[in-house]
């Protein structure tokens, strides 16, 4: 495991229930029902203050609501508009973000402008959280705040992400992953807090749609976020549009496949619509990180 994601086993019992009353912004108090959440607000009690890079996913939402908890104003949500981050993603980062409080700037990436991002190689990811946290560390320096969080869990050490590298190199904490939670911890802590976005499907950048090799532009990021909205909007929850040229490929959750298959011409309307060609609808369904199964076929075929 990287030396920066390195679990901190002692940090959820070193700070019991009398170090945290005390905690500025606490509005919830440490509860002996849940160790995990415990753990985590032990965490954010050991920082001075704290940014935390939200996506608007609910990994990092629950990260931004319980630094806020135990922070107070010594907490700021930073978001990166990227241009593969879905207008809708950005917007309900912001709405969040304001229904907590929690003060929230939006600044301008320029991963776009990087031809190894560009070329879109299995490591593509490295590049664009390099560019997430450098302008991450510069806006904490900027403004005061010691630390660089992000909403990486235990679950996502396991799959490729070269993302990682980038946040070891950055000296970005996972709080999440020092408090050793999985993805269904977060969702299951996230409701007991009855936050809004705990069952949240989960999300992706937009670049994720795009086939490794295939180059990474604008009007591509465009398109497949124009095609994944429309979609949305005839009430699908779990959508991704994977680019293959003229060609989207649509997956859907499972237990919407029937449904999509029934509004197939209002699927491809959309994908046409986006400036797609052709559509197709993916029988497998929705399943996470489904280019990185190319990636995992030529390892094993190496």
């Amino acid at each position: 495991m990287a030396a920066g994601l390195r679990l901190k086993r002692g940090a959820g019992r070193s700070m019991g229930l009398g170090a945290m009353k005390d905690a500025p912004g606490c509005a919830i108090r440490v509860s002996a029902m849940d160790a995990q959440l415990d753990a985590l607000r032990a965490v954010f009690a050991s920082m001075p203050s704290a940014l935390v890079c939200f996506s608007g996913g609910i990994d990092s939402a629950l990260v931004l609501k319980v630094a806020h908890e135990v922070l107070g104003d010594r907490c700021l949500a930073m978001t990166a508009l990227s241009p593969a981050l879905p207008l809708a993603e950005r917007d309900e980062a912001a709405a969040y973000a304001k229904a907590l409080g929690v003060p929230h700037v939006l600044v301008e990436s320029h991963e776009i402008d990087d031809p190894n991002y560009v070329a879109n190689a299995t490591n593509r990811c490295y590049f664009c959280k390099s560019e997430l946290y450098r302008i991450a560390r510069r806006e904490a320096d900027a403004r005061g705040f010691a630390v660089v969080c992000n909403g990486t869990n235990l679950d996502d050490l396991g799959d490729h992400r070269p993302g990682l590298k980038a946040a070891d190199e950055g000296g970005v904490r996972a709080p999440l992953v020092e408090a050793a939670m999985r993805k269904d911890d977060v969702r299951r802590v996230a409701k007991a807090l009855a936050m809004p976005l705990w069952d949240k499907p989960a999300a992706a950048c937009l670049a994720s749609r795009i086939p490794y090799g295939t180059s990474v532009s604008q009007q591509k990021l465009r398109q497949i976020d124009l095609a994944e909205s429309a979609i949305k909007a005839l009430g699908f929850r779990q959508v991704r549009v994977r680019y293959h040229g003229d060609v989207a490929r649509i997956e859907v959750g499972s237990g919407e496949i029937d449904a999509a298959f029934a509004q197939r011409q209002a699927l491809s309307a959309a994908c046409k619509a986006a400036g797609f060609g052709f559509a197709t609808l993916d029988l497998d369904g929705y399943r996470m990180g489904s280019h990185n199964e190319v990636v995992k076929l030529r390892v094993l075929n190496a």
